[in-house]
């Protein structure tokens, strides 16, 4: 009994690690800044989050007109930015589409901020939430 109750513990521990995590937007744009990220920019990338996976770090959207999918707290799409198991992808972040579905948004960032670079923000099909006045995440701080 003892040893199905230490593995109840462990289940349950498991589970909770492979859920991820939900942010808020203040714990967000402290841990983007920590991870180097300009702070012009952080009303702009939590307002994405918001929007696209609610703060979520493991929300997988639903399949999109093409069949692709997309992950993470930026929900950034398989096809072209990340490697699913057996489909194709051009995986422009050299990452598993898993890596973006962890606690550590790093890999996230990371790879939000090649898409950035690469097609600007209208990349994100939420940016016309995110285009105009954002509050201040100057309280953040």
């Amino acid at each position: 009994m003892k040893a199905f109750i230490v593995l109840m513990a462990l289940a349950a521990c498991t589970a909770t690690a492979l859920a991820g995590r939900t942010l808020d937007r203040c714990s967000l744009a402290r841990e983007m800044s920590d991870l180097g990220v300009p702070r012009d920019q952080l009303d702009k990338w939590t307002c994405i989050a918001q929007h696209e996976s609610d703060y979520r770090t493991w929300v997988v959207g639903p399949p999109n007109w093409d069949g692709s999918n997309d992950y993470g707290i930026f929900q950034i799409n398989d096809l072209y930015w990340c490697q699913a198991d057996g489909r194709f992808s051009y995986n422009e972040c050299g990452l598993s589409c898993n890596a973006l579905l962890t606690d550590d948004i790093t890999n996230s960032v990371r790879c939000a901020q090649k898409v950035l670079s690469q097609q600007g923000w209208s990349a994100w099909a939420v940016w016309h939430y995110c285009s105009g006045w954002l509050p201040s995440i100057d309280e953040c701080f």
